[in-house]
């Protein structure tokens, strides 16, 4: 998971995940309602393995392995607050965001400007339209370089040539993003 993707989950948050394999097993559990079974098929291993990671007896419990806690935590990610996300991407994509990086810009641009590639820190509103385009392409399966040139047209239009009012044909080059947060509302 990039830089991008990662600030937008941050971004459609209200409270953190769970931090600890125990915490996150036990909301699991709490989601399907006490049921093992239910968390053992989610998980893709034995419901006799889920009751050995959440047994109270201390000869008997087992901790999960390191492809196991990436699979709870993969569960936890997609089942954790689905009505305030929902609420979040909807405010997003009506009344837009503000986006807030570090990242290395570089330009296209007639001659005898400053086209050097380098590093700024940039916070910018951005319209509902990137937030949907942005959120569109997350949902097609889109990776980190698709996700970078939509912010990369996006903050060329309104950072770098004020939502058209100046350096037309510029065009921007957004790499080695050091961090992208996002916020909404």
């Amino acid at each position: 998971m990039g830089q991008i993707e990662q600030g937008l989950e941050r971004a459609l948050r209200t409270r953190p995940i769970p931090s600890s394999t125990e915490a996150r097993l036990r909301f699991l559990l709490a989601r399907n309602r006490g049921s093992t079974r239910k968390v053992a098929t989610m998980l893709g291993v034995s419901q006799r393995t889920v009751q050995r990671w959440v047994t109270k007896k201390p000869g008997a419990r087992r901790p999960p392995g390191p492809l196991q806690v990436r699979a709870i935590e993969e569960a936890v990610l997609a089942r954790w607050q689905p009505r305030v996300r929902a609420r979040r991407r909807a405010q997003a994509e009506a009344d837009g965001f503000v986006f807030h990086t570090r990242a290395r810009f570089g330009f296209v641009a007639p001659a005898g400007s400053s086209d050097d590639p380098r590093v700024r820190w940039i916070t910018q509103d951005l319209p509902g339209e990137v937030a949907r385009e942005l959120f569109a392409a997350r949902d097609a399966g889109a990776g980190e370089q698709q996700q970078t040139v939509i912010l990369a047209r996006a903050l060329g239009h309104a950072y770098f040539r004020e939502w058209g009012r100046r350096a037309h044909g510029l065009h921007v080059a957004f790499s080695d993003v050091e961090f992208a947060d996002f916020s909404i509302g």
